[in-house]
């Protein structure tokens, strides 16, 4: 299973997105929030900050952000878990620093989510739920997590049982 975060960074009413390269083997040519893999020994929220600033160059301020929920996506080895969190507050200005993976990057309006191919259907639902957005939050595919993840396991109630819960380097 492959444990990854993502980050939504909102301003002036748009979401920043980044464009996976199409040789890229997972989700290739896709619109996507920035992230990556929670290393060994990491919280999902430090891996956010790392990432944020690894592909990104902005430092987050870690107490504004707030765990939205989680994709999953796969099977078996090829499972992903995504955590997914909405950075409030962040200092920089946000650029590409991951060009071997990403080979765009965007602000976009909520209007114009459904427009853009992205990697996973519930994306759009859950910037919807964003407190900015101020629209209804929708369930479909999100697993509700610990909403403060402050150096603990991710809760999610979908691996509970199945020890996928704990973070692992893939």
């Amino acid at each position: 299973m492959h444990v990854v975060v993502t980050g939504a960074l909102v301003e002036n009413g748009s979401v920043l997105l980044v464009h996976r390269r199409p040789t890229k083997r997972a989700y290739p040519d896709v619109w996507d929030l920035p992230g990556g893999l929670v290393e060994a020994g990491e919280s999902e929220l430090q891996a956010l900050a790392r990432e944020m600033h690894e592909e990104l160059g902005v430092h987050i301020v870690t107490e504004s952000a707030a765990r939205v929920g989680v994709v999953h996506d796969g099977t078996g080895a090829d499972a992903l878990h995504a955590g997914v969190w909405h950075i409030g507050d962040w200092a920089g200005t946000p650029t590409n620093r991951a060009p071997e993976e990403h080979d765009d990057m965007a602000w976009f309006a909520i209007s114009e989510l459904a427009g853009l191919p992205l990697a996973h259907g519930v994306l759009a639902a859950m910037v919807h739920a964003l407190p900015e957005f101020e629209c209804d939050r929708r369930q479909s595919d999100v697993t509700d997590g610990d909403q403060d993840d402050r150096g603990t396991r991710s809760a999610c109630r979908a691996c509970a049982g199945t020890g996928s819960s704990e973070t692992r380097q893939a």
